[in-house]
């Protein structure tokens, strides 16, 4: 293998005009900068050690995996909520079993029914929209920026009387731009949910992700920044919509309230005290894990960060970030693709942005697919007049179709980002010049 020093020194040299020739790209038959893919496995379970074992060795000697069996100081549910909701900066926490749990749940605390309109980006996970779906309430689309979120500037025009909430879901690590998505919330009078599945621990102008809206989500499945495997948790700071949700979450049962609310028809998406004490363990080092990523993705921007004509993924609060995955932009769909199947031929893949799904559905969305053809959603008039797929999106589409990314891990090693900084200086150059 050639040295990597050699690579980022003649790289460097080429993109900044210099004499020295570029050296060959491996899809054209060089020298691949490495010779076994970059790849790392999913951030939480790497961090796993004796403190989550410690936590299943408790619940097992305890006998009472089911947290209302458990005091409130005992509870490894109730004191994960507790460091929760310290970490994230809200009054509230309330642990349930999945993100889209979460979601579900939020839907009801902020009472998201029949009629109702929620206006989320084009881009994101088919939870979003399936829970609002689920509530009767009708998704409507906005186009997202380069950020790969919700756009503020596409929302305004899709407010109608009708519309509850606005989604500000942060994907693949990034903070959407917070700031002029509350103000328009608050000037038509509408509720803010922040999905921060993606990015469980990044913050947006100093404060934590899912502490600025009405309603914060996080989801803990397997691929998130801390895991138990599956998990989610909702976050609030009013009373009202935590004795919501907190009811909704417990088939209704929950009688520990001073308020004296009507009737909520709940489901159970209670966390048990296993999931409870392995997400204990793992939030006790979620500043370990971010810090370790960021300082990864820190060394491969400041490594590319001179390079001529570079057009990264559009960061609103740069520190704030996580450093999924380090993206750039290119022309057109087919530079990308020649960027993929270079960088993939120097052993460094790349992806393109993640965790979306709007175009595998633009079909079934089209055709209006519900659990029945009666769903109150999309057999309303109003139901029946949105437009959905590339009709109501084709921005979106096009910032997708240009974009791709090296993906971050915590666990890399200064070797493994010096190859990612490499790769990255021998063919985007060779690729935007072309």
């Amino acid at each position: 293998m050639v040295d990597r020093r050699d690579f980022l020194a003649a790289a460097a040299a080429a993109a900044i005009g210099s004499a020295q020739a570029a050296p060959q790209l491996a899809v054209d038959g060089g020298t691949p900068v490495r010779s076994k893919p970059l790849g790392g496995l999913n951030w939480g379970p790497q961090y796993y050690d004796g403190k989550e074992q410690q936590q299943l060795e408790e619940v097992l000697a305890s006998r009472n995996p089911f947290r209302y069996y458990n005091s409130l100081d005992k509870s490894k549910v109730a004191l994960f909520e507790n460091e929760w909701g310290a970490r994230m900066q809200t009054k509230y926490a309330l642990a349930v079993t999945s993100g889209t749990a979460a979601l579900h749940v939020a839907m009801a605390a902020l009472e998201v029914g029949p009629g109702d309109e929620v206006i989320l980006p084009a881009w994101t996970w088919y939870s979003c929209y399936n829970t609002v779906i689920q509530a009767g309430a009708l998704p409507v689309f906005a186009e997202i920026d380069e950020s790969f979120n919700l756009d503020p500037k596409t929302i305004e025009p899709l407010i109608t009387p009708q519309t509850k909430a606005i989604m500000a879901v942060h994907l693949q690590g990034n903070p959407a731009d917070m700031d002029p998505i509350l103000s328009i919330a608050r000037k038509h009078g509408l509720k803010v949910l922040e999905d921060a599945s993606q990015s469980v621990g990044a913050s947006y102008q100093g404060k934590p992700l899912g502490s600025m809206g009405d309603i914060g989500i996080y989801s803990l499945q397997q691929t998130k920044t801390i895991t138990a495997g599956e998990g989610g948790v909702l976050a609030t700071s009013d009373p009202y919509l935590f004795e919501r949700a907190c009811r909704f979450h417990d088939v209704t049962v929950r009688k520990d309230f001073p308020t004296k609310l009507s009737f909520i028809p709940g489901l159970n998406y209670r966390m048990n005290e296993f999931t409870g004490g392995v997400l204990l363990a793992q939030l006790r080092k979620l500043d370990t894990i971010i810090g370790d990523v960021r300082r990864n993705a820190r060394r491969v921007y400041d490594g590319i960060r001179d390079l001529p004509g570079a057009h990264p993924r559009h960061l609103p609060d740069p520190a704030g970030e996580l450093g999924t995955g380090i993206f750039l932009g290119f022309r057109t769909a087919a530079d990308r693709q020649r960027y993929a199947d270079a960088m993939k031929a120097e052993g460094i893949p790349v992806s393109a942005p993640g965790g979306s799904v709007i175009l595998p559905i633009v079909p079934e969305i089209e055709r209006k697919v519900t659990v029945t053809p009666r769903w109150p959603s999309f057999s309303s008039e109003r139901g029946k007049s949105i437009r959905y797929g590339r009709e109501c999106c084709p921005r979106t589409i096009d910032i997708l179709s240009r974009f791709a990314g090296v993906m971050m891990n915590p666990k890399y090693t200064q070797r493994d980002t010096d190859d990612a900084i490499a790769a990255v200086r021998k063919v985007y150059p060779a690729i935007v010049k072309a």
